[in-house]
């Protein structure tokens, strides 16, 4: 049995990732075993651009927070080495950056499974999230798409406009 102060330490990590999930747009378990010290580092680094909170955490104490959220069907997942890869603001960054560079370090790194706003979801899932691009291409896409019809119609209307100020017997520039 702990002292009170260990437990008390205990409560209070627990408490702090219970607030994180339950506060998280989506999030990642992952199996960190094998990977380097400059591999780490270089993740944590990509990591933090995309506003990602990434942390080695032990299971039992991530067990209770999840126990804590709901999410009971994580359960399962938290053996072995865990990491856990959280973002407030784009579900969609922690499955990206971790599956990018799970990728890169082939079969020493690896996803166990996921969340998105307080729900567990399975790895299938978590994968489908991972492929989907960051969000300032998915903006310049959508914007790339709205603007299509408009360019059409200025190149048309443009087109119009040289056809009728050509002199006449001169056909217009195409």
């Amino acid at each position: 049995m702990p002292n009170a102060k260990v437990l008390s330490e205990k409560q209070a990590i627990v408490a702090d990732l219970t607030h994180k999930l339950q506060n998280a747009a989506a999030g990642v378990l992952v199996d960190y075993k094998g990977i380097t010290v400059a591999e780490d580092t270089a993740l944590r680094a990509e990591l933090r651009k995309n506003n990602v909170e990434y942390a080695v955490v032990k299971n039992t104490l991530l067990r209770f927070a999840v126990n804590n959220c709901g999410m009971n069907e994580l359960d399962g997942l938290l053996n072995g080495s865990t990491s856990l890869a959280i973002c407030h603001d784009d579900p969609v960054a922690p499955a990206r950056v971790v599956n990018d560079f799970a990728k890169k370090i082939d079969g020493r790194f690896e996803i166990k499974g996921g969340f998105m706003e307080g729900k567990a979801i399975p790895l299938d899932e978590v994968m489908a999230l991972a492929a989907i691009p960051p969000l300032p291409i998915l903006r310049a896409q959508v914007l790339g798409t709205m603007l299509a019809p408009i360019s059409a119609l200025a190149y048309i209307l443009s087109q119009v406009v040289e056809r009728e100020n050509a002199p006449a017997g001169e056909p217009a520039a195409e």
